[in-house]
């Protein structure tokens, strides 16, 4: 009877065990420089997280997307600083031997774009929004190569990738990139980590905050993970959060 029931307790420990292995998404951190951290979701989708630093001299973490597929990559904003940007190419290039198709920029804030002249010297296409190129102009800033009106639609393999401008929130230009394999959104700053506060209102319309990201909920129903410019990435909780938070009705 004893045999019988430590058979049948080591035939439950190792169910168990498979059936955490199956559940287990492989999140991992990869420390690729001093400058650069990517979190690996799965074997097509990283973020990555480097620094912005500021005038005032403070400094704070930015996230940005990687999506890959067939030895081919796009990036979704450009890692926060020059050496960051070094080093993800790098990474990218050398050790993954991986094709940069091109970087799309969420909005025309610096921590969407600081890398951009980095691309540029590695002639790796650079992809904006009409809108977005006119604010970055407005900035004396350099212009993206490629540009799309109000959503642009990649083919990465087989994979599709969506750029979209759903309405005014954090600026007048924000889109959201989503990855309908993946069931991913990268939201950049237009949507916030869970407990986040308003962040920089400089260049928002707070009365379509809430409404354009209401929008982005009702368009994609079925997303799993969402990517907000800073902070802790998670799922559509974040939506959530982010309508509330700049709700005004």
């Amino acid at each position: 009877m004893i045999l019988k029931t430590t058979k049948l307790l080591i035939t439950f420990l190792l169910c168990l065990n498979i059936v955490s292995c199956k559940n287990d998404k492989t999140i991992k951190n990869i420390k690729v420089s001093e400058d650069l951290e990517l979190i690996k979701i799965n074997d097509h989708s990283y973020i990555h997280i480097s620094k912005i630093f500021l005038e005032s001299g403070k400094d704070f973490l930015s996230n940005g997307f990687i999506y890959v597929n067939n030895s081919e990559a796009y990036i979704f904003d450009t890692p926060a600083n020059d050496l960051a940007t070094a080093a993800l190419i790098d990474w990218l290039q050398n050790n993954q031997k991986v094709v940069i198709k091109g970087v799309v920029f969420n909005h025309f804030h610096r921590d969407c774009n600081e890398g951009m002249d980095v691309f540029e010297k590695e002639k790796i296409p650079t992809i904006a929004s009409k809108r977005t190129a006119k604010l970055m102009l407005n900035k004396n800033r350099p212009q993206p190569n490629l540009l799309f009106e109000n959503s642009q639609e990649l083919k990465l393999g087989g994979k599709t990738i969506i750029n979209k401008f759903f309405g005014e929130a954090h600026t007048a230009d924000n889109i959201i990139s989503y990855f309908p394999d993946e069931k991913i959104i990268f939201g950049g700053c237009m949507i916030k980590s869970i407990d986040a506060k308003k962040g920089n209102l400089a260049d928002a319309n707070l009365s379509e905050w809430s409404k354009t990201v209401s929008k982005i909920k009702k368009s994609y129903p079925n997303v799993e993970i969402v990517i907000p410019g800073h902070g802790t990435y998670g799922d559509q909780s974040l939506l959530d959060y982010t309508i509330s938070l700049f709700k005004t009705e």
